[in-house]
């Protein structure tokens, strides 16, 4: 039996990263996939495809509707949709290739299988032929991730009734498309088919679309994305579903209005009704690993579980379920376990809605800080006011920048507009380092640049941007 310092179960952006820095950090690393490539839901049918097809939509968006503002006339932009699609395919081949090439540099053993834990030391994997190994480990790690989550009246067949793996791989570009749930899943496939002709509508149980946002950027992005013809219905529960004539009724009660109860039809119906831990089959009851009410696995702050040697990070714990969060998680663990030293800074991560415009987020809402108790001062700058911006013709959107209004620091940033996930990247470091709103805006910007905003937004904490 071969026996491992350090084994991953999942290849996620948790896991991977997680055993990189394992077998950097001089540990015999192993990682097991049951899926068929390595890279995790992010990988293969999440983060790289649905940007890959966020981009491509856009283009075509732009090339339709933008180009001729800014004097390129196209006789007819026609979609050619398998092209778009294939496009996508290589991007997760080349990046999950990637991934393998990766574990190869660094003399990591990966096993293709489904692994299960048999006791707090041993691993069976069940290869796709059936072939069983068992290996032995001297820590384990849990990195399975998230499965989307299916409700009783729409069992996915990814289909007419698909998840989000289903909603990357349409062949076709539904007349009518319904979208149960309005999160960032729901609102980025949400934006990819509406830009390439389908008419949307989002139906969201709760009373505003991502009320954990800065709902002065949602605002934002709602707006833009009616302009495409986007309807969103809030408030409203889905209660069940039919086949009618190739189609999808979906009947549903409005919350607000006494319950009164309509129905609605689609040629596709997309369910984003969130994602779930998936421990399924792992063997965790066999060894007893303790679960919380929601079926994620209880941690300490080591990420450690109540048996010692195991431990879990990523989907499968509290927290938001992001890659980038879990990649951390992933480094941090191989640092505990390998130099007794890891930390995350759970107050610097950021949440992405990749639309267009895209709205990106870091730290505390001014309704948050204020839950919280602490008096807030914040700076907001327009992209319109912006020279790059609107040379470019991307005006819309804004940068708001929340402070702690007795010391100054920044304990919130947000975004909503053209590249605001690369834009945000300034506010996390400002953060990460306690920096103050004084501090960007005192710094340099290049001009004429989008992230001049920042600046902006920064000085206007103290009433006093220059360019608006």
């Amino acid at each position: 039996m071969e026996v491992f310092d350090f084994v991953m179960i999942g290849s996620g952006p948790g896991g991977y990263v997680g055993a990189i820095r394992a077998a950097q950090l001089g540990l015999k690393t192993a990682v097991i996939e049951k899926d068929k490539t390595f890279g995790g839901t992010c990988l293969n049918v999440g983060c790289i495809p649905s940007k890959a097809l966020l981009q491509s939509s856009e283009l075509f968006h732009e090339a339709s509707h933008d180009f001729v503002n800014h004097g390129i006339k196209l006789d007819k932009v026609t979609l050619d949709l398998p092209t778009m699609m294939a496009r996508k395919d290589k991007v997760v081949k080349d990046l999950t290739g990637g991934v393998e090439f990766l574990f190869k540099k660094n003399k990591i053993t990966s096993f293709k299988g489904y692994g299960k834990i048999l006791t707090a030391n041993t691993i069976e994997i069940t290869a796709a032929d059936g072939t069983k190994t068992v290996i032995e480990a001297k820590n384990i790690i849990i990195a399975t991730g998230s499965v989307p989550v299916e409700l009783p009246f729409l069992i996915f067949d990814e289909k007419k009734i698909v998840s989000s793996t289903g909603a990357l791989a349409l062949d076709y570009v539904p007349k009518e498309l319904l979208v149960v749930g309005g999160g960032v899943i729901g609102l980025e496939m949400t934006s990819v088919w509406a830009r390439l002709g389908s008419k949307v509508t989002v139906i969201e149980y709760a009373d505003k679309i991502c009320p954990l946002i800065d709902q002065d950027c949602m605002n934002v992005l709602v707006r833009s994305m009616k302009k495409l013809g986007v309807e969103f219905i809030t408030s409203a529960k889905v209660t069940g579903s039919r086949s009618v004539g190739g189609r999808v009724e979906l009947d549903f009660e409005n919350m607000v209005d006494g319950g009164k109860k309509s129905s609605l039809q689609g040629d596709v119906v997309l369910v984003s009704a969130g994602r779930k831990p998936f421990t399924e089959g792992l063997g965790l009851e066999t060894v007893g690993v303790q679960l919380d009410e929601r079926g994620r696995v209880k941690t300490n702050g080591h990420f450690q579980t109540n048996v010692p040697n195991i431990f879990a990070i990523g989907d499968v714990i509290v927290g938001p379920m992001l890659a980038h969060k879990a990649e951390d998680e992933g480094v941090a663990v191989a640092e505990m376990i390998g130099t007794g030293h890891g930390h995350v800074n759970y107050a610097t991560v950021p949440s992405v809605i990749y639309t267009h415009p895209e709205v990106s987020c870091v730290g505390l809402t001014e309704a948050q800080a204020k839950e919280q108790g602490i008096e807030t001062a914040t700076g907001k700058f327009f992209f319109a006011a912006n020279g790059r911006a609107k040379a470019s013709g991307n005006t819309e959107g804004f940068v708001k920048i929340v402070t702690d209004k007795r010391t100054d620091r920044i304990i919130g940033g947000h975004i909503v507009g053209a590249s605001s996930s690369e834009l945000l990247g300034e506010i996390i470091v400002a953060m990460e380092f306690g920096g103050s709103s004084e501090d960007l805006a005192r710094s340099f910007h290049s001009h004429p640049t989008l992230s001049e905003v920042i600046r902006e937004a920064a000085l206007n904490v103290d009433k006093r941007a220059r360019q608006g």
